[in-house]
């Protein structure tokens, strides 16, 4: 009897112990599916938003063509409107050897004034390497502060009759919090080596003295931001005490002041005076990879911004 019943016990151990394997094997398996299934379901997704950086979608067949170019945003470093971007974007358009004109699609607030010098320079490098290639500025909604430094670099510039376009000025905002720490009774406690190394503190009050260098440094700025108008302009600009003054017009009152060329659209532009209306887009777009990177990566950095910024917008 002994003998039976360790007989059974040993077939039911068996039994269990490959009734486990089996489990085992079959959550393995079923991991590895999941894993496979998300992974078909990644890939269809990176196809689907662009697995890569590089141009828009090309329109044109083939012959000569109209490059163009989109400017969208704030202009700032790390964004789609950077200059490295935009720069890279317009040395692309300008190399083709079936280009015949360019536009730079325009459709911005401003931004860094930096940025903003930046593909102004290359602009006006790029014409002169390529004086047969002539680029113009369209804009679209609005072209403005920084956006307006860029557009000047161009041939002309074309406008909608709604379009916003000047605000030739730069400002430097923030926000002061000393009253409401002393209503809160919550007293600053800042510590620096260097008179000004506080500079523009906002839980701190207002110093005279840096305030005075502050309106100074934007001044210039400000003078630079007219020298480079000028410059781009000439003698098309009208004679306004209130053109540098920050204003920003429509496109049929810009037009007037000789801060834009004429009425126009990306298609009339194309069509009419660069004589290609096949359009080919040249600029450079972030792939699915680099946004969901700079989304993990970066994301909360663009959080951390200075109290004080000065921008041209």
């Amino acid at each position: 009897m002994a003998d039976n019943g360790n007989w059974e016990r040993d077939v039911l151990e068996k039994l269990v112990m490959a009734s486990v394997k089996e489990q085992r094997k079959t959550r393995n398996w079923g991991i590895f599916f999941k894993i496979l299934g998300f992974s078909y379901l990644f890939f269809i997704l990176y196809l689907m938003l662009g697995h890569s950086s590089g141009h828009g979608e090309k329109l044109a067949t083939g012959g000569k063509h109209t490059a163009v170019v989109e400017l969208q945003g704030v202009i700032a470093a790390g964004k789609a409107a950077s200059a490295e971007s935009i720069n890279e974007s317009l040395r692309d358009a300008f190399k083709d050897k079936n280009t015949k004109g360019v536009i730079l699609r325009i459709n911005s607030p401003g931004g860094s004034p930096v940025q903003s010098g930046m593909i102004n320079d290359e602009i006006r490098r790029l014409r002169a390497q390529y004086p047969g290639i002539p680029l113009y500025a369209v804009v679209d909604d609005i072209c403005a502060s920084g956006g307006y430094y860029v557009a000047v670099a161009a041939d002309r510039i074309y406008v909608d009759k709604a379009s916003l376009i000047g605000s030739i000025g730069v400002l430097m905002d923030g926000f002061g919090f000393t009253g409401t720490m002393e209503k809160l009774g919550v007293e600053r406690r800042l510590l620096t080596a260097g008179d000004n190394k506080g500079f523009m503190d906002p839980f701190s009050p207002m110093n005279p003295a840096q305030r005075e260098h502050a309106q100074k440094m934007l001044a210039d700025i400000h003078q630079q931001f007219i020298g480079v108008v000028k410059t781009g302009r000439g003698k098309r600009l009208h004679d306004s005490p209130e053109l540098f003054t920050g204003l920003i017009w429509n496109g049929e009152q810009g037009v007037k002041l000789g801060l834009a060329d004429a009425l126009g659209s990306v298609d009339s532009v194309a069509r009419d005076v660069i004589k290609a209306e096949e359009l080919v887009d040249f600029t450079q777009r972030e792939g699915f990879a680099d946004r969901l990177a700079k989304g993990l990566g970066a994301g909360a950095a663009s959080q951390v911004q200075s109290w004080f910024g000065m921008q041209m917008r």
